[in-house]
C-alpha cells in the first residue's frame, strides 16, 4: 500500500459513501514514531473504518541482556530516517457487542474491497 493509493481510497469513499469521522493520531511504539489515519464510514456492510499506518523503517534490531538467570533482557531498534513502511487495516463495526471487529479478507489486485 502506498500513501498515493490510500488517498484514492479515500476519495473513492468520500465519493460514494457517508463519511462519519475521518481524523490523524500520533502514535510511537519501542521509540518509533508514526502516524495513524482513520476513516470511518457507512459502506455495504454498514459501519466500516479504516485505519492506513505509517512508521519508519526498522533496520535493525539488537538484543541486549545476560545469561545469568533473571537478567533483564531488552531490544534496541534502528530505524531508517528516510524511508516508511505502510500497513492498512479494515474494521467493521458489531452493533450486537459495540465494537469493531478486524476484517480479514485480502484486497484483491486493483480492486476495492468495498
Amino acid at each position: 500500500m502506498t500513501e498515493e493509493r490510500w488517498h484514492d481510497i479515500v476519495g473513492h469513499i468520500k465519493d460514494n459513501f457517508e463519511l462519519l469521522a475521518q481524523r490523524s493520531e500520533a502514535v510511537s511504539d519501542d521509540g518509533g514514531s508514526g502516524t495513524v489515519e482513520v476513516v470511518e464510514f457507512l459502506g455495504p456492510a454498514g459501519k466500516m473504518k479504516l485505519e492506513f499506518t505509517t512508521q519508519p523503517l526498522v533496520l535493525g534490531k539488537r538484543t541486549i541482556g545476560s545469561r545469568r538467570i533473571g537478567g533483564d533482557v531488552t531490544i534496541e531498534y534502528t530505524y531508517s530516517e528516510t524511508e516508511n513502511t505502510h500497513k492498512l487495516k479494515a474494521f467493521r463495526h458489531d452493533a450486537d457487542s459495540d465494537t469493531w471487529v478486524e476484517i480479514e479478507k485480502e484486497m484483491p489486485t486493483g480492486g476495492m474491497f468495498f
